[in-house]
């Protein structure tokens, strides 16, 4: 912990933070935004629950990295992230991501996994299908002016006022990021040392319980959990989803070694295809 906590003070907070990260936090949830918007989507969250903080994550080309280039794949976001985010892993930490932001969760989690980095005591996926069950998003399909109605929907949801420049800009950044998950798929489960909750929603209309299951073989520690609502309904920070979240920040654990890998399992940072 000591020689992360001097790495952390000899560099500042990166661009992939929206704050700069607490010294009084004693844990922290690393929280990634969904498809077409950027941190600020969290901003329903307080910054502190208790003594654990809220960390949202920024991604390049959106609010305060508009000017900067598209991060292209999931694959390319999470080697960008896991490096900036290394000073920052010297207490307790867990990853959440809605939807498509499950995804660069995940690979982030893995990306620090093979540099031999401390990784997320848990991975929390929510309203999302397994890497090797994706692409899985209605709006791939979706055309612009049905883009144009939905971000103007989110917008407003969200207490914003759209505003047709506001809605172009996001429809453009929307795209980018849709076309990073259009091109997303593992060929198959991918183990990672980290613990998996995958959350689905009782309301949600755009995955079921059933699609979830696919991330049964990432780890050997997979927990389904069910919450009260709608797709977008974390948006607000309801009491049980930061529950879920906060009881996973406890004290630590004893450590558990992999055990075996029978024939079948996904192999440890490898991709196998999903095959009897």
């Amino acid at each position: 912990m000591s020689s992360l906590s001097e790495t952390r003070r000899s560099r500042p907070f990166p661009r992939t933070l929206l704050r700069a990260p607490s010294d009084n936090a004693r844990a922290r949830i690393f929280c990634f935004p969904y498809s077409g918007v950027g941190a600020s989507m969290f901003n329903q969250w307080s910054p502190f629950l208790d003594d654990v903080e809220v960390c949202p994550v920024q991604l390049p080309a959106r609010e305060n990295r508009m000017r900067e280039q598209h991060f292209g794949s999931y694959e390319a976001l999470a080697e960008e992230v896991a490096d900036s985010l290394t000073p920052f892993l010297d207490r307790p930490f867990v990853f959440f991501g809605h939807c498509a932001g499950a995804l660069p969760a995940f690979e982030t989690a893995l990306r620090l996994d093979q540099l031999g980095a401390p990784t997320p005591r848990r991975l929390f996926v929510s309203a999302q299908v397994a890497p090797h069950d994706c692409p899985h998003d209605r709006f791939l399909d979706c055309t612009e002016d049905e883009l144009k109605a939905e971000l103007t929907a989110l917008m407003a949801a969200r207490g914003g006022q759209p505003h047709p420049m506001m809605v172009d800009l996001t429809l453009g950044v929307l795209r980018q990021d849709l076309e990073a998950n259009r091109i997303y798929r593992r060929g198959g489960p991918v183990r990672i040392p980290s613990g998996i909750t995958v959350l689905h929603w009782s309301d949600d209309p755009e995955v079921t319980a059933e699609q979830l299951q696919g991330w049964d073989r990432y780890s050997v520690d997979v927990a389904f959990t069910v919450l009260n609502g709608g797709h977008y309904d974390f948006l607000s920070a309801p009491p049980a989803l930061l529950r879920t979240l906060c009881d996973s920040l406890g004290p630590d654990p004893t450590p558990t070694s992999m055990p075996p890998r029978e024939q079948g399992d996904a192999e440890p940072g490898l991709g196998v295809d999903d095959t009897p």
